[in-house]
């Protein structure tokens, strides 16, 4: 697992990468989800986030700020913004993610994407969704099941995480979390 530095070039980011950000406050992560998702815009990238509301529109007005139109980038099918809970109730079985499902829930999201030859940008926010209704397992369950979807589809992934919801064996727990990812995004 490599360490990005805060400065990182989103638009050297290869296809297939993995990485997760914890960060300790929503402007933080809300600026380099809008960095990633921007530097795949710029080139022409299609970007996928699954998030919750508040961060959904938060990143859309920063997506503006950068000169974006989310709204026309929806309409273009270049931009798909989805609401998180909405996403991982469509897979979830018995509090357990359910591979077929979420391989058909997440393919039917990427394949009009894919029949436009676009190269990638996912971001999902189910996992710190899972883990802070302590769902732990679950979450590092969805992380592989991301992971090996990532190499499938050639695409780049961003994942985050609050750090207030590591609250119980906070090193470990962050270890854990880490190790489920090709990279780590420090955060200042």
């Amino acid at each position: 697992m490599d360490l990005i530095q805060p400065d990182a070039f989103w638009a050297e980011m290869s296809v297939c990468e993995h990485f997760v950000q914890i960060y300790d406050a929503d402007d933080m992560f809300l600026d380099t989800l809008a960095g990633f998702i921007s530097g795949g815009l710029a080139d022409g990238h299609a970007a996928v986030v699954i998030a919750t509301p508040a961060h959904r529109h938060a990143l859309d007005r920063r997506l503006a700020a950068l000169g974006h139109e989310p709204v026309s980038a929806r309409a273009r099918d270049q931009f798909i913004s989805l609401d998180a809970e909405a996403t991982l109730a469509k897979f979830m079985v018995a509090g357990w993610p359910d591979k077929a499902l979420f391989a058909e829930t997440v393919l039917e999201i990427l394949e009009p994407l894919a029949r436009q030859g676009r190269k990638v940008r996912a971001f999902g926010e189910m996992v710190a969704l899972l883990w802070a209704q302590g769902d732990h397992d679950a979450t590092i369950r969805l992380e592989h099941l991301w992971h090996q979807l990532c190499h499938e589809q050639s695409l780049a992934l961003f994942c985050a995480y609050p750090k207030i919801g590591f609250t119980e064996a906070p090193a470990e727990s962050i270890a854990g979390v880490y190790l489920a990812h090709s990279k780590v995004y420090a955060s200042h």
